[in-house]
């Protein structure tokens, strides 16, 4: 997403937009902690809509609150496309005769990424739990080497001015009006300040759940804004052409991100394969991410489970529309 937010507004709207988006986000967590504390089950959002609505409709409440579809589809695209830039880069990138890959491709990463995840989301539950603990210190881990090693690393740094007082109004989409750009921009940070509801999920394996589930929801979110925010101004300070980051014809063809971490080891270095390391991180947060039960159907088809509590029927729909979705 960091395409959109140099796109709409540049360094303004995510310096300044990250924090608005977080407080947003703080007011539906501090409700959700709310209803939390009255209710601690590992069910949460799902549970939680079942027991505040009609009783007639419950169960479609549930359905329409936990179904991840739409999520499972965005995640694993992202993840294929990635997957395309980093074999692009790989390979020499665009101005180096690199691969790269068509559409048709990406969307067969995507399917092979799908039949991975539901693989290994037909696996028993303790397996998962091994795989929920990786990702949180893939992430924990991975966010502080990128924050440190990349304005480190990067020759040509921008200036403090730059960072938190240019507003980039050059979108390509004729959009001239400053609060609607700066609205768009919101949608990176938006998009990336979610998954703080996984406390909810652990509440029955949680001593004082009724308070220390709240607590990890609220918590969550203060983080992600502290931490989400430093890493942004970090990488910002290794922004110093933006409309060469969004170009189609720069090394990763227009992938910003990857652009931003390729140059920066590339010019110190004369090699960006620093750059296609701190990519991997970022593709690998990535992948683990989407290890999520979807379990969430009103039939009773979809909502059998195997002998180890697994919905399997559920999990294969779920890969199969996500990637009619992508389609």
């Amino acid at each position: 997403m960091f395409n959109m937010g140099l796109t709409y507004g540049g360094p303004v709207t995510m310096i300044y937009g990250w924090p608005i988006v977080g407080l947003m986000t703080m007011m539906v967590g501090l409700s959700m902690a709310e209803i939390c504390s009255a209710f601690p089950t590992s069910g949460g959002l799902y549970f939680w809509s079942a027991k505040l609505c009609d009783n007639r409709w419950a169960p479609f409440a549930s359905w329409l609150t936990g179904w991840y579809w739409a999520v499972t589809t965005s995640v694993d695209f992202s993840l294929a496309q990635l997957i395309q830039v980093i074999i692009l880069l790989s390979t020499g990138g665009k101005n180096g005769g690199g691969y790269e890959a068509s559409k048709y491709i990406v969307m067969g990463f995507h399917g092979g990424l799908l039949l991975i995840h539901a693989i290994l989301n037909s696996l028993p539950i303790s397996c998962l739990s091994f795989f929920g603990l990786l990702g949180a210190s893939w992430n924990v881990v991975g966010v502080f080497v990128l924050m440190i090693v990349i304005p480190f690393v990067t020759k040509e740094r921008a200036s403090a001015e730059f960072v938190f007082t240019h507003f980039n109004s050059e979108n390509g989409e004729g959009i001239k009006s400053v609060i609607y750009i700066f609205v768009l921009g919101l949608l990176m940070s938006q998009y990336t300040i979610l998954g703080y509801d996984a406390s909810a999920h652990m509440t029955e394996e949680t001593k004082n759940a009724d308070k220390n589930g709240p607590k990890g929801i609220i918590s969550a979110i203060v983080i992600s804004i502290i931490v989400g925010w430093g890493y942004l101004v970090g990488i910002s300070f290794a922004v110093t052409d933006i409309p060469y980051l969004l170009s189609t014809e720069n090394d990763a063809g227009g992938y910003a991100i990857a652009e931003v971490f390729y140059l920066a080891f590339k010019s110190r270095y004369g090699s960006g394969i620093g750059g296609i390391i701190c990519l991997c991180i970022v593709a690998g947060a990535d992948g683990i991410c989407i290890f999520k039960r979807w379990r969430h159907a009103i039939s009773s088809v979809w909502q059998k489970v195997d002998k180890q509590e697994v919905p399997i029927n559920a999990v294969w729909m779920s890969a199969f529309i996500s990637f009619c979705m992508a389609l």
